[in-house]
């Protein structure tokens, strides 16, 4: 090839280039006919494609961008080119009043913005006793329902056995918990053991719609949509317990705002209540703290501590959904990253194994000694935040406790880092202090934003500090079937005690239900378990058919 030739087709690639830089729109400007009036060359756009793609084989032609469905294309269009965000300050996430979904949710991709408060609906039976982002939606949200199903065989289990008998017959349960397809089996098989269920969310993100909308057709009364503001949170808390005619006589909880709003709005339902289930570490520390001052007037079950609860819901499937609720919102790579996981309970244990498997340095921090020396022993750094901050690409909370990462710690932290939560509540991060007018809130994608410092400094903020994986992913199906059972089971004891075998005062699941709730689960692993002969019972002092741990067992 001859000099003027390389030079002729070098000239080629500098005239596309700098066609392409003074092309605001580059998709629409590869489709003209002509070049610009304000450009200089000599050329059509056919002439030009055809001499860069000849002297660069490579290049290929930009497309527009597409979208998978209208609510993404609306999401897009909200926020202004880069050069108007660079300006945007705000002072609180716009994503408190607005519906975003799940990659997981079919959810609702209408660009009607009403919302469900404003809007009158009812299901195919003619009842309108719910609120939901759209009822149209429940045959996608009946489908999920069905998947879900096929991995909580122990729960259908459950209730094609007790479903004759009725053992919550008369039950009035009013519920408080993540609003999934996999809440939805449970519900269900409440219901059909006779139960009556108003239901609502507690948490703001992580409703999915379309089975929201799927259990208010079947006529659950049911009071949630994905994006909710703190407001329509208590609205939704209240039209599920404030209904004229019935009066719950169960609660089941998750974080403990639902028994926290009927002891203080609605203390006469709360002292005729037959009994409290509650799943999460936050909720179960409010209890006792109730249950300390003497405010407790109904037994309550601590379904948070049972075995199958912690040590399978905290423990795997934080395993499994901790990858998944990153990799969703910031495609993150794993190897080699500096993370720091803050709490090594049950929940950090599992976040601590998956990363590290995924050749992540990761670093622990602890306040329990006896916490700490397991981390130790499993290969984990002890440290303080405050003297790893400024090294770690990724910071995690899971304690259930408050103020974990403090501003102060914030704008010590380096850029681009990524700041999330795993524990219940959004109390860990402190979030608020970053509602202040010097810093900028740019939002990415759903769920995910950039908290920007005057000196430009970008910190990836998920969820608002909420829980990550049910705001921002999904969770194992068979580790919520494990929990949905034992939740089951808990509602069940507690209605059907005789009268003096609760006392107003907190309780863990008795062992004997622990270890049933795990024996429905052996058939789906093929697992045979042995039996005791009965010398060997003898021997050991214990029944053939168990309990075969005493309480201060720790698994």
């Amino acid at each position: 090839m001859t000099d003027a030739v390389v030079d002729g087709k070098l000239e080629a690639v500098k005239q596309a280039t700098k066609y392409v830089k003074e092309t605001e729109n580059v998709a629409e400007k590869y489709s003209a006919m002509t070049v610009s009036k304000n450009s200089d060359m000599n050329m059509n756009v056919g002439e030009l494609q055809s001499a860069a793609f000849t002297a660069v084989p490579t290049l290929k032609p930009i497309k527009k961008i597409q979208f998978a469905n209208a609510e993404d294309k609306q999401e897009f269009q909200k926020y202004p080119t880069k050069a108007g965000r660079r300006s945007l300050s705000r002072s609180i996430s716009q994503s408190s009043t607005d519906s975003y979904s799940s990659a997981a949710s079919y959810s609702d991709s209408s660009d009607d913005e009403t919302s469900p408060r404003d809007k009158a609906q009812a299901n195919s039976k003619g009842s309108s006793d719910f609120c939901v982002k759209n009822v149209k939606q429940a045959e996608f949200g009946r489908r999920e329902i069905e998947i879900a199903e096929q991995d909580m065989s122990a729960l259908i289990s459950l209730r094609k056995r007790a479903q004759a008998e009725k053992p919550l017959a008369g039950a009035k349960i009013v519920g408080c918990t993540h609003i999934t397809a996999q809440t939805a089996v449970l519900i269900e098989t409440l219901v059909a053991l006779g139960a009556q269920c108003r239901w609502t969310a507690c948490n703001i993100y992580s409703t999915q719609n379309e089975v929201a909308a799927a259990l208010a057709e079947t006529g659950v009364p049911v009071f949630a949509w994905k994006g909710e503001s703190e407001d329509d949170f208590w609205w939704c808390i209240d039209r599920c317990v404030n209904k004229e005619g019935w009066q719950a006589n169960m609660i089941l909880d998750d974080g403990g705002d639902l028994t926290h709003w009927i002891y203080k709005k609605y203390p006469s339902v709360f002292k005729k209540a037959q009994g409290i289930v509650e799943e999460s570490v936050t909720g179960v520390h409010r209890l006792y703290q109730l249950s300390k001052a003497g405010k407790l007037c109904v037994p309550a079950m601590n379904v948070n501590d049972s075995v199958t609860k912690q040590k399978f819901d905290n423990l795997y499937c934080c395993r499994e959904s901790i990858l998944d609720g990153l990799k969703r919102t910031t495609d993150v790579m794993f190897g080699g990253k500096q993370v720091v996981v803050c709490g090594y309970g049950e929940v950090g244990k599992g976040c601590c194994s998956a990363l590290k498997a995924m050749g992540a340095i990761v670093c622990i921090t602890e306040i329990d000694p006896i916490c700490a020396l397991q981390g130790c022993m499993d290969g984990f750094r002890v440290v303080k935040l405050n003297e790893v901050i400024r090294q770690m690409d990724i910071v995690i909370t899971c304690t259930g406790n408050k103020n974990v990462v403090t501003r102060e710690q914030l704008d010590r932290i380096k850029n681009g880092c990524i700041v999330c939560n795993m524990g219940h509540s959004n109390t860990e991060i402190d979030v608020a202090s970053l509602r202040s007018p010097e810093l900028t809130w740019e939002r990415v994608r759903s769920q995910v934003d950039h908290v920007i410092w005057p000196d430009g400094k970008r910190v990836i903020l998920l969820a608002e500090g909420r829980l990550l994986n049910l705001s921002c992913s999904t969770v194992p199906t068979f580790v919520l079937s494990i929990t949905a059972t034992t939740q089951a089971l808990a509602l069940i004891e507690l209605f059907n005690a005789p009268e003096g075998r609760y006392k107003q005062d907190v309780y863990l699941l008795p062992k004997k239900m622990d270890e049933y709730v795990a024996s429905l689960h052996m058939p789906n692993f093929d697992a045979h378990l042995t039996e005791l002969s009965d010398e060997q019972a003898k021997y050991m002092g214990l029944n053939k058919n168990g309990p075969f741990k005493p309480n201060y067992y720790r698994y």
